[in-house]
């Protein structure tokens, strides 16, 4: 389906350990997070909490197991804070996934984010930006590429639960409110699915302005308790709505087949947080390559 070399397979470590809520899976290591993304078939990681940020220690770990980078997760505050503070921590972040090789910076726009807010009911707040937040994130979301542009790379925006960029319509004033040259699209399957969103259509619709894959499933019954008992996005997360590609509701054959139509080149990066006491992340990883072999040929 896929030509050789066209599409590399990553795994994000917050299977193994979940950056907004450190106490699932504190115990893990970094050392046994990146040898079972290796020994589970993947090439490629992003960068969690417990990753060396000495970019020699880190390329020296990763090389012994056959990895790279793929990307990194920015958080932006474009319509909450000054520019300037925006700016310099995006820099920064530039820079280490320039000297790990990455091509692509990943952004979300966390002002007014609900997202790591424990208590907070996830359908029934979900921040809404105002047409000035919009002007703010537009033109800060092309500046970021610009600066992104410096180093030949580029930027993703990630559409993600819980922000004022979650559902399809704002997906699509998005991307009609920035230059294609400078601001790309992140396609997230799980968030989509979880939201109530057409996953397929989005795909279809965007397909030139995606540059970067997350390959997430969606538990069905959560979904529903989440909804019905206004959970938080972090109490979803903890009930277990996410989960690898084969395990959830998800059918990824037309997802793989749509992309290798279009040839698309880059990664796909199985990103499915969970509490790892109740699912190892080892054997999820396992479970989710074997998936991925078998629905794309990869």
């Amino acid at each position: 389906m896929f030509k050789t070399n066209q599409v590399k397979l990553a795994i994000a470590p917050i299977g193994w350990t979940n950056d907004d809520m450190p106490e699932l899976g504190g115990e893990v290591t970094f050392e046994q997070c990146i040898s079972e993304m290796a020994l589970s078939g993947f090439t490629g990681s992003e960068v969690g909490n417990k990753y060396p940020r000495d970019t020699k220690v880190l390329k020296k770990a990763l090389s012994l197991r056959g990895l790279e980078i793929a990307s990194a997760w920015f958080s932006s505050f474009l319509t909450s804070k000054p520019f300037e503070e925006t700016a310099g921590a995006f820099k920064e972040h530039r820079d280490f996934l320039f000297e790990m090789g990455a091509k692509v910076i990943v952004v979300s726009e966390q002002g007014n984010s609900i997202q790591g807010q424990m208590e907070t009911s996830l359908f029934d707040h979900k921040p809404v930006f105002t047409e000035n937040e919009w002007t703010l994130l537009l033109e800060g979301l092309h500046h970021l590429g610009d600066l992104a542009a410096e180093k030949g790379m580029k930027i993703v925006y990630h559409h993600h639960m819980g922000t004022g960029i979650q559902t399809t319509e704002e997906i699509a004033r998005l991307m009609t409110g920035t230059d294609p040259e400078k601001v790309s699209l992140l396609y997230d399957t799980g968030h989509l699915v979880f939201s109530g969103e057409d996953h397929l259509a989005v795909l279809s619709t965007y397909m030139d302005r995606i540059h970067h894959v997350h390959l997430k499933d969606v538990r069905a019954d959560i979904v529903k308790k989440v909804r019905e008992e206004k959970l938080s996005f972090l109490q979803a997360v903890k009930a277990g709505v996410f989960t690898v590609p084969g395990d959830g509701l998800i059918d990824f054959k037309p997802v793989f087949e749509a992309l290798s139509a279009a040839e698309y080149k880059g990664w796909f990066v199985v990103e499915a947080e969970q509490d790892p006491a109740v699912a190892n992340p080892f054997e999820y990883a396992v479970k989710a390559r074997q998936y991925i072999r078998e629905m794309s040929g990869i």
